[in-house]
This record gives structure tokens, C-alpha cells and sequence, in this order.
């Protein structure tokens, strides 16, 4: 509706919206360095969760909240699947034996 010659604020309040609405930039992502570095550090350690990612990035010298590791760690599907327990095969059970007699102290 400006285009056609009509006010900015007159069209924004036909349409009900704010001015902030029409002129809001969103911010630039701040966590592409970082989720750069977490995927990296994630595929050379495979087995490695987000808190031991967490701390390779600190002892690397970046300053990094936990719950953003986690987040973003979480968020590129990097979460490091449970490993199964080794099923082991049962011997055969037998029941147990009743005693013949009191035990001796």
C-alpha cells in the first residue's frame, strides 16, 4: 500500500501492524563458529557426548556455556547412541536344593 502513494503509518494501522514489525531485521546466527566446531570435534571423537565436547572446547580456550554445547550438539543430531548390553547366554537353571538338615555353627 505505500507503493501506491498511501502513508507508511496509515497502512500500518489498516493492516493493525507496528512499525517495529515492518522494519525488524533479525540478528546474524552467533552459534555457526561454534556448531562448526562442535560437529568437527564430534566426528574425529566418535563416542565422545556434549559435556566431553564441552570441555575439549574449553581446554581449547573458547569461552562456552554447557547448555548451548548441549543444545546445539543436540540440534545437529550428534547425541551418541546407547550401546547395547552383550546378552551373555543363560546356563540351564535348576531349582534350588532343599537343605537336609540345620545349619551347623
Amino acid at each position: 500500500m505505500i507503493s501506491t502513494g498511501l502513508s507508511e503509518r496509515r497502512s500500518l494501522r489498516i493492516f493493525g501492524m507496528s512499525v517495529s514489525v515492518l522494519r525488524y531485521e533479525p540478528a546474524a546466527d552467533r552459534n555457526c563458529a561454534l556448531k562448526e566446531k562442535i560437529i568437527a570435534l564430534a566426528q574425529r571423537h566418535r563416542r565422545y557426548v556434549s559435556g566431553m565436547i564441552y570441555l575439549k572446547l574449553r581446554q581449547a580456550g573458547e569461552i562456552v556455556n554447557h547448555k548451548r554445547v548441549d543444545r546445539l550438539h543436540a540440534k545437529a543430531g550428534l547425541q551418541v547412541k546407547k550401546r547395547r548390553r552383550k546378552k551373555i547366554p543363560l546356563s540351564d537353571r535348576h531349582p534350588l536344593e532343599r537343605p537336609t538338615g540345620a545349619n551347623q555353627v
